[in-house]
């Protein structure tokens, strides 16, 4: 389904009426504070509701039953912000934020604050904290063997990965494997032709480089 507005976003991934207009605020304090600081690309802005929205959003269909997330590297909250809006109001749903740059920090705690989301921001690094969630998440972060560094704490506590990449996953994947034993499949992206995601079950020991 093709994603180009608030309506057609909706219908893809079922939101209700509330969740819309929370995300349209978000979209708003997205777009306040990009002027201000680097959030996003601001080409990217006008695509919202298909580059960021329903990017994020997608992946509550590969964990339907998922209550708790650690998004690493959150950055701008996708995709942690897009979940925790989607899973307002939903018993036990929390979504970890973890974000080692202070600015952009306070800006996700403003959008937390404000749509009052089931959500914690953490102003650290992801290998600092020690979280047992359901799903560890991130998008635009990091290589996937640097990234799988970040999320060993997690997914050594039982968290499934999904991690968001882009067209170079192959090469990605076969350079995190010189550094890791690791589980993974490939998942087409329905945001973007060009896209995957990536679902790790289990990541063994690093491997001497």
């Amino acid at each position: 389904m093709a994603v180009t507005d608030a309506g057609s976003f909706a219908r893809a991934a079922r939101a209700t009426p509330d969740q819309v207009a929370d995300l349209t605020r978000f979209l708003e304090m997205l777009t306040a504070g990009n002027e201000v600081m680097n959030l996003v690309g601001p080409a990217t802005i006008p695509d919202f509701w298909n580059r960021h929205a329903w990017d994020s959003a997608q992946l509550l269909r590969l964990a339907p039953e998922a209550r708790t997330w650690a998004d690493l590297g959150a950055g701008a909250g996708f995709p942690g912000l897009v979940l925790a809006i989607l899973g307002k109001g939903r018993d036990g749903a929390r979504v970890h934020l973890v974000e080692s740059m202070a600015k952009r920090c306070r800006f996700l705690d403003s959008v937390v604050a404000e749509l009052d989301l089931p959500a914690t921001v953490h102003n650290t690094r992801a290998e600092n904290l020690t979280l047992s969630v359901d799903i560890v998440t991130a998008r635009a972060c990091a290589p996937l063997h640097r990234l799988l560094g970040y999320a060993r704490p997690y997914l050594a506590a039982g968290a499934v990965g999904l991690f968001l990449k882009g067209q170079d996953v192959v090469d990605d994947m076969r350079e995190a494997a010189r550094y890791w034993e690791y589980e993974a499949d490939v998942i087409p992206s329905q945001s973007d032709g060009r896209g995957r995601i990536v679902r790790v079950r289990r990541l063994g020991r690093a491997r001497k480089v």
